[in-house]
This record gives C-alpha cells, structure tokens and sequence, in this order.
C-alpha cells in the first residue's frame, strides 16, 4: 500500500481514489490587510508565506484528478447564523458583520470572503461556507466525503490551531484518517502552531498525522492517473 512518510509513523493511503485535499479558510479576510486578521492587529503575511506550498498541493492534486475541497468561514448577510457570543467577543477594530476595505468582514458573498485569487477553485470543485470554525459543523461536508468514497484527508490551511485543528479533530472523531501537512498551514503566532502539531501527533498519533509537503508530494507520486 502507498504510504507518506510522516510522523508518529507512516501514513498509509488506500489504493483507489479514497484520499481528498481540504484547503482551509484561505480567504482574503484572513490574508490580506484591511481583512478581518487584519482587524485583529495580527501580521497577515505570515499566512501568505504558506500560499505557494498550498498551490503545488493544489496541483498535485488536479493532476491526479483527486478531489479538492476548500472551506471560507462566513455568515449570512443577516447574520442570523453567528451568535452575538461570536460576533461580541474581543474588542477589535471591526467585528463580524461590519463593513471594512473589502465589504463587510465575514459575510458570505463579500469580496473579503472570497478565496484568495492563487487558490481560486476551478469549476466543478467544491468550496463548502462553514458558519464555524469546524468544517463539519453545519455543513455538507460529511455528506459530500461519504458521496466520494473518502476515507483519508489531507489538511492545509489557516489558521493551524483553530479552523484547521478543529477541524482535523471532528474529522478523526468520525473516522477520517487525517495527515495535516505542516508547512502548508500556519498561525499568526508560530508558537501555536508549532504547539498544534505537537498535540497531533502524540501519543502514537492521537490525532492524526503530520508531515512536510515534500513527503506528501513524494507519497502521491506512487498513483497512477490511469488506475483512479
């Protein structure tokens, strides 16, 4: 069986098509300035650091005609979907709902939600809006990776110690065998992150998996298109 080389130990992949890509919450209110991130007073360029290692990923992916799906977090323009404990907490310049540069922060349809242009989705890929910081809560996502055959998920995104760690964490309560790729995914505070990944794969891997994009690339070059 394919493996990744990873750690606490190998990350063994089926043999068939039963392994997606789930990008994170690359979105512009988290990575460009005038964005949410922003608001929050924190340097949003160490999360583009990351972009360039999540497009090779990206591509690897479509070239092999494994699929790909990406999350945003948002909220409907009435905001009916977040709780005013969500909405009030913190004391930031701009709060969720609020209309900053790029329209209002957080709100599904808005310029500032939008994926950011390196990472646009191309047609037929799935991009699932996610009120929470899970990707399972509330969504379809669980439905679509069952539809898929899904089985195992590589994780990327932003930021690694909220959305792509909860996210990971429903994840391997529901069965998912989840390997987050370590340096396509970061924090505002690389503390937290370098944290997360500890807490990963603990304990034989408690978790889940962690490993370098590099070793991922590596693993996925043991399918053949023509197999899938």
């Amino acid at each position: 069986m394919p493996a990744i080389t990873a750690r606490p130990y190998d990350y063994h992949l089926p043999t068939t098509a039963s392994v997606a890509l789930l990008i994170i919450d690359m979105q512009r209110d988290f990575l460009e300035p005038g964005g949410f991130g922003d608001a929050l007073g924190n340097d949003v360029q160490r999360l583009q650091a990351i972009v360039p290692t999540v497009q090779k990923l990206q591509a690897a992916f479509r070239a092999l005609h494994l699929p790909i799906f990406q999350t945003v977090e948002g909220h409907q323009s009435d905001l009916s979907d977040c709780p005013p404990s969500k909405r009030d907490r913190g004391k930031g310049a701009l709060k969720i709902g609020d209309r900053g540069p790029m329209g209002r922060i957080l709100v599904l349809g808005e310029p500032g939600n939008g994926i950011i242009s390196d990472l646009a989705p191309l047609s037929g890929e799935t991009v699932i809006a996610k009120p929470g910081k899970g990707a399972f809560y509330n969504t379809n996502l669980e439905f679509l990776l069952k539809t898929h055959n899904i089985s195992h998920l590589i994780l990327t995104g932003v930021t690694t110690e909220v959305c792509v760690q909860t996210t990971m964490r429903e994840a391997n309560d529901r069965g998912y065998e989840c390997l987050l790729v370590e340096d396509g995914t970061a924090s505002y505070f690389p503390e937290f992150k370098q944290a997360t990944l500890e807490m990963i794969c603990a304990q034989g891997g408690i978790v889940g998996w962690c490993g370098s994009s590099e070793q991922v690339l590596a693993g996925l070059k043991q399918f053949q298109p023509a197999s899938l």
